[in-house]
């Protein structure tokens, strides 16, 4: 190996190792490492706007929708293809637009060597603030053409048992009581359900589930609680009614409401809205029981692995979520899951449209495959 090509590659491992990435990685790099040469080709970077159209009716405590917009990506190197995703649901505050101005933006033809990741997905950051989803579109797209280079998935890469994995719950929205009914009869197959609480009719939408199953629940109120007596008192009532946790139950604005609520609940409290990145997660310390992790909310699965380490430092529980996503981005999002004590990985499963096929739930559990990469196959040609 020449000198700058040892140079090169050691400070790939080290970077690996000083930012998190297990030292599975480093030796999985190491079989398979070639070093780019000059004359080869950039990265190719190349987009598409979807638009994932809902089985159902979608409705938390403040917006309803029939439909979500994705950008859908695919990065090309070398004449393998890695594919990534955008999804923008209302309250992250991205769109088709802007998501398709920032990757217009981007020069990733720049960047010859793929495996040169934190220097990519560093430069792809600090092309503009926020934009977390469409970063994110990026970082799932080089993890999948990583990942097929090196023949591995990527939970096998970070040195992840996929045994681990925890069950998914599946997704009850706001709704009536005979809609909820016919939903509840959908989720046969599912052991968890998460429950969109914080519209008016909470106690009313959990006796109706509770009238047809004994499943363990989830609650999540979306912000929808103002006052933190009320909070208290809903929390305690649900304890009963066999409920593992609540997310985000009252505005993120609220943070001494919240913190006062997580000493005296009886059931932990998840941040969601409250904690989109790994700076929001440092301020949260005291204030919440845990943290729900998205890669739309990060920008992608290098900021979730991270974020997943330091709130396990931090002695905070852990929980993968997703959007309205395909197959795609969930499937990435489940890499993660045997590191979480509870996963939200539905989204895929509430579309009528998908484009991918990826992880599956057996029996109720995240089952992840041996695909390389984040573990997909396309079964609609989108590029």
């Amino acid at each position: 190996m020449k000198k700058r090509d040892f140079i090169k590659y050691s400070g790939i491992v080290a970077g690996m190792f000083l930012t998190g990435t297990s030292h599975v990685l480093a030796n999985q790099t190491m079989k398979n490492y070639k070093p780019a040469k000059s004359r080869k080709a950039g990265l190719k970077l190349s987009f598409v706007p979807y638009d994932l159209k809902l089985r159902h009716v979608f409705t938390i405590a403040n917006n309803s929708r029939t439909t979500t917009p994705v950008v859908l990506t695919q990065i090309e190197y070398d004449g393998i293809k890695g594919y990534g995703e955008a999804s923008m649901p209302p309250y992250l505050g991205e769109s088709h637009e802007s998501v398709l101005k920032f990757l217009t933006g981007l020069n990733l033809s720049q960047f010859t060597d793929p495996y040169l990741m934190e220097d990519i997905l560093d430069y792809v950051d600090k092309v503009s603030p926020g934009n977390h989803a469409a970063k994110a579109s990026v970082d799932i797209a080089l993890h999948d053409l990583l990942g097929k280079m090196m023949g591995k998935p990527w939970f096998r890469i970070w040195g992840l048992d996929p045994a681990l994995a925890p069950n998914t719950s599946f997704t009850i929205g706001i709704d009536t009581p005979e809609i909820i009914k016919e939903k509840v009869a959908e989720a046969a197959p599912y052991k968890v359900l998460k429950v969109k609480l914080g519209a008016g009719s909470d106690k009313e939408i959990i006796t109706t589930i509770r009238n047809l199953t004994d499943k363990p629940l989830c609650v999540d109120a979306n912000q929808g609680w103002k006052e933190k007596n009320y909070a208290l008192d809903m929390a305690n009532w649900l304890k009963d009614k066999n409920v593992m946790f609540i997310e985000q139950p009252m505005p993120k604005t609220q943070a001494d409401d919240i913190a006062w609520l997580t000493r005296n609940s009886p059931l932990p409290v998840m941040a969601d809205e409250a904690i989109q990145d790994a700076n929001d997660l440092m301020a949260a310390k005291g204030i919440y029981s845990g943290v729900n992790i998205k890669l739309m909310k990060c920008g992608g699965m290098n900021a979730a692995f991270k974020m997943a380490q330091v709130a396990k430092l931090m002695g905070m529980k852990i929980m993968i979520g997703c959007m309205t996503e395909t197959s795609c981005a969930v499937s990435a999002a489940a890499q993660l899951a045997p590191l979480a004590k509870w996963a939200d990985l539905d989204g895929n499963l509430l579309i009528s449209n998908d484009c991918y096929e990826g992880m599956k739930i057996v029996d109720g559990k995240i089952t992840l495959n041996e695909t390389p990469g984040i573990g997909i196959q396309e079964v609609v040609k989108m590029f």
